[in-house]
């Protein structure tokens, strides 16, 4: 029986190492149990498969009814749970590795793969990136469609927000007949109609400090499009403790902002270019002051370019920079942005202690 056990825990270690799904590791083991009872019933008694597998098959058939009534007992008591336990939204699984591209979406990238900085390695590493977007606004509108339509991988998106009518003027992945949907839902529909190849993982909540750290730290890198300085600033503690690189952005009425945070490559996070939040009145809200229907669609677009620069290793990113585009007067200007020493979030160290 030693050796049936051995063998059952060797190919469940071998399917783990694998990445093979749990039910295909426990039909393996089935397939064993059914070899390991057809032993017992074909060989007559005394022969040495038999005594060396236990020598009857009642053990056998023993532990099988065992099986069968645990693994009913798990399903009975799954499906109690789920009918009295609402259920949170967002995805189930544990993030999945994505297979190797098919024919189709080589094709799909191929003015990608041409691109010398990118090429066919920086194309497998979109392909295989897990980027979260904070926010299905107007910031999260370009950058989730964009994201999709260069291959990433796999996208999360959290928001808690609904599609209103007032959103349609600038937030370009909702359309009118998603007017009362949770925006992730409605973006999730969208893009899977902009790239059927990519994942795409809807939390519909609101991202906050206690939940954050969990998230983030699946993913290899988040962009925040949020208008929230609470959430801006846990997105940006989490990303510091897990070393995420993070890419933020900002916009009001003409004008807008982006810049990537990363201090392991010595630049400063968020919290070191802006220590404190705006005094009350002085950064109002698109609701409040309104904002330029197209800007979204600039500021965003600039977020995705970066996002594909990061993942993909092509260029310079702006770790140490920020770029600020003033629509009304059709002017862009790059200041630096450098650690401040002593941030309470990431030390100010520029990722060097």
């Amino acid at each position: 029986m030693f050796v049936v056990f051995s063998m059952a825990a060797t190919l469940w270690i071998i399917g783990a190492v694998m990445k093979t799904p749990q039910q295909a590791r426990w039909i393996m083991i089935g397939l064993l149990f059914v070899a390991v009872l057809a032993i017992h019933v074909v060989l007559p008694d005394g022969h040495p498969l038999r005594e060396g597998t236990g020598g009857d098959a009642r053990l056998w058939l023993l532990i099988g009814a065992f099986g069968v009534v645990a693994f009913a007992y798990s399903r009975g008591l799954r499906a109690l749970r789920a009918r009295h336990k609402p259920v949170t939204p967002g995805p189930a699984a544990p993030l999945a590795e994505k297979p190797p591209m098919n024919e189709v979406e080589l094709e799909r990238y191929a003015r990608h793969i041409v691109l010398r900085e990118i090429g066919g390695p920086g194309q497998t590493r979109l392909h295989k990136a897990r980027v979260l977007v904070v926010g299905a606004g107007g910031l999260g509108s370009p950058v989730l469609m964009y994201l999709a339509a260069a291959g990433v991988g796999t996208i999360g998106v959290i928001d808690d927000d609904t599609v209103d009518h007032t959103n349609l003027q600038r937030q370009v992945v909702h359309k009118d007949a998603a007017t009362g949907m949770p925006k992730v839902f409605s973006a999730q529909a969208t893009l899977a109609e902009v790239n059927p190849y990519v994942t795409v993982l809807p939390y519909n909540r609101r991202l906050d400090a206690d939940t954050a750290a969990a998230l983030v730290a699946d993913y290899d890198l988040v962009i925040d499009g949020v208008d929230d300085p609470a959430t801006r600033r846990a997105v940006n503690a989490a990303c510091v403790a897990a070393g995420v690189p993070l890419i933020s952005g900002a916009l009001s009425q003409w004008e807008g902002q982006v810049a990537a945070f990363d201090p392991t490559r010595g630049g400063p996070c968020y919290a070191c270019v802006f220590p404190e939040d705006a005094a009350q009145g002085l950064a109002p809200s698109c609701a409040e002051a309104g904002v330029l229907g197209p800007l979204p669609g600039v500021i965003g677009t600039m977020m995705a370019v970066e996002a594909v620069k990061i993942i993909s290793g092509a260029g310079t990113p702006l770790w140490h920079h920020m770029i600020i585009y003033d629509a009304l007067d059709a002017e862009t200007r790059k200041i630096k942005i450098t650690p401040r020493p002593g941030c309470p979030v990431c030390g100010g160290t520029g990722g060097h202690a």
